[in-house]
C-alpha cells in the first residue's frame, strides 16, 4: 500500500464507526457507560412503573370546562353512512323550501382552538361558520364538499379504503389541488363527528417501525425483529391492526429516517430491549394512532429522539399534544407523557458537539423558537422552556446526525445507552 493510500486510510471514522482519534470527551463519556445488565435494570423499573401506573385517562367529560368543546369518535360504516343520508336530507328539504343549502361546517381556526392544561392537549371549541352554496366566496368550497361527501359514501356503501390521493384523481378539476380535498376531508369528519379514518380514506404509508414487537395485519402475523433495517411499513388503515405483543421494555419515537436506519442496523432494539418508530419527518395520521395504540395497549414508556430545532420540538409536541390542523381528533391522535429524550440544546455543550457540526439559526428559526415558548404546553413544562430559551440565545441547532463527529456508530453505542443509563429526558 502507497504512503498516500495509508494515511488516507488512517483518517476519518474506522469501519466500525469509530473514529481513530476519538475527542477526549468521547471517550470519558464512553467510560461513564455502565454494563448493559445495569442500564437495563433502571430501564426495567421505568417499564414497570409505566405498566403499573393505574391512573385514569381524562376525558372531555370528565372536565367542566367553561367553553363547550366537540371530539369526535370512532364510528362503524353503517353509522357514518346513515349521517351523511342525514346531511343529503337536510340539503334537499333546504333546497325544496327555496332556501338553497348550506353546510355548517366546524370552524378549525386558531381562534376556535383552546388548550386543555388538564388533558395536556388541544381540543376544538364549538363555532361553525356557513358554507353557503349561494354566495360566491363559499360556493367552490360548498360543492367541494358536497362532492367528498359523495365519494365517501360510495367508498363507505362497497366498504373499502381508499388513499387520500385517490379522492383528488376522482375529480382533479374540482379540486384543483390536493391540499383543497384534503382540507375538505378534515371539515367532513369534524362536521359529521368521526376520525379520519371512520371514513376509509387514508394516506399512504409512511411511517415504519422496528423492533421487538409482533402484531397482525389483516391477519397476517408481522414480527418486526425480521424487517431488515427497513423496517415495516405502518398500516395506513389501523383498524386492520390487531392483538400487539411485545416484550420491550419502552418505545423509541425517533424523527429523522436515517436516526432510524442506524438504530435498526445496529439492533439496538436487541441490546435494549424496544420498539423502534418514525413517521420520517412530520408525523402522519398513522403513524400517530399507532404510536397511541401501542403505548395504551402495551402500557410502556416512550422516549423522543429528535432534532435539537424549533421543528424537532414541533414535531414532538404533535405527538404529545395535537396538531392544532386536527385539533378535534386530538383525543385519538395524542400521546401523553412522552419523555424528550435528545438531541437537546444543553447537549451541544455536554457532549462537546464540534462547531462545525453546529448550524447556526436563521432569524426564520429563532421566531419558531420564540413562538413555542408562548404556547401554554411549553410553558407548563420548565425543562422545556430552558432548553428552548437556550436554544434562542445561542441561536445554535444541531441534527442527530452531528453525534456521527464522533463515529457513525456513536448514537447506538454511546449517546443513547448513557442518556438512559441517567435517566436525562424531560
Amino acid at each position: 500500500m502507497s504512503e498516500k493510500k495509508r494515511r488516507r486510510g488512517e483518517a476519518g471514522p474506522s469501519a466500525t464507526g469509530k473514529k481513530s482519534r476519538p475527542s477526549s470527551r468521547a471517550d470519558e463519556l464512553r467510560k461513564q457507560l455502565k454494563s448493559d445488565a445495569d442500564i437495563l435494570e433502571s430501564v426495567r423499573r421505568m417499564s414497570a412503573a409505566s405498566k403499573s401506573s393505574t391512573s385514569k385517562t381524562l376525558t372531555l367529560s370528565d372536565l367542566n370546562l367553561s367553553s363547550a368543546c366537540r371530539e369526535v369518535s370512532d364510528r362503524d360504516a353503517s353509522s357514518v353512512l346513515l349521517s351523511i343520508e342525514r346531511a343529503a336530507l337536510d340539503a334537499a328539504r333546504s333546497i325544496l323550501s327555496g332556501s338553497g343549502f348550506s353546510f355548517d361546517i366546524p370552524s378549525r381556526s386558531s381562534s376556535n382552538q383552546l388548550y386543555v392544561p388538564e388533558l395536556d392537549r388541544i381540543v376544538l371549541r364549538e363555532k361553525t361558520s356557513a358554507r353557503i352554496f349561494a354566495n360566491l366566496s363559499t360556493v367552490r368550497k360548498a360543492t367541494i364538499t358536497a362532492r367528498v361527501l359523495s365519494l365517501v359514501y360510495a367508498v363507505l356503501r362497497r366498504n373499502i379504503h381508499v388513499t387520500k390521493r385517490d379522492l383528488f384523481y376522482t375529480d382533479v378539476k374540482l379540486f384543483q389541488d390536493q391540499s383543497h380535498s384534503d382540507a375538505v376531508l378534515d371539515d367532513v369528519s369534524c362536521m359529521l363527528g368521526c376520525t379520519r379514518s371512520s371514513l376509509h380514506v387514508v394516506a399512504s404509508e409512511k411511517g415504519v417501525v422496528v423492533g421487538r414487537l409482533i402484531f397482525y395485519d389483516d391477519g397476517d402475523r408481522i414480527d418486526c425483529t425480521k424487517m431488515g433495517i427497513g423496517g415495516k411499513a405502518i398500516p395506513p388503515n389501523i383498524d386492520r391492526v390487531g392483538d400487539l405483543e411485545s416484550d420491550a421494555l419502552f418505545i423509541l419515537l425517533v424523527e429523522k429516517d436515517a436516526a432510524f436506519m442506524r438504530l435498526a442496523e445496529d439492533r439496538f432494539y436487541n441490546r435494549f430491549p424496544c420498539i423502534i418508530v418514525t413517521a420520517k419527518g412530520q408525523p402522519d395520521v398513522a403513524t400517530r394512532l399507532f404510536l397511541k395504540r401501542m403505548k395504551t395497549e402495551l402500557k410502556l414508556p416512550v422516549l423522543a429522539l429528535v432534532d435539537s430545532d424549533p421543528y424537532g420540538l414541533k414535531i414532538l409536541s404533535v405527538y404529545m399534544c395535537g396538531s392544532k390542523n386536527m385539533s378535534y381528533d386530538s383525543s385519538n391522535l395524542t400521546t401523553p407523557d412522552i419523555k424528550w429524550l435528545g438531541i437537546r440544546p444543553s447537549d451541544l455543550d455536554k457532549y462537546q458537539v464540534p462547531e462545525q457540526c453546529r448550524l447556526p439559526m436563521t432569524d426564520q428559526d429563532v421566531k419558531a423558537g420564540k413562538d413555542l415558548l408562548e404556547e401554554d404546553f411549553v410553558k407548563r413544562n420548565e425543562g422545556w422552556v430552558k432548553e428552548l430559551e437556550m436554544m434562542v440565545k445561542t441561536r445554535q441547532k444541531a441534527e442527530i446526525q452531528a453525534l456521527s463527529s464522533f463515529g457513525f456508530q456513536y448514537l447506538s453505542e454511546v449517546y443513547l445507552p448513557l442518556k438512559i443509563q441517567q435517566q436525562d429526558w424531560l
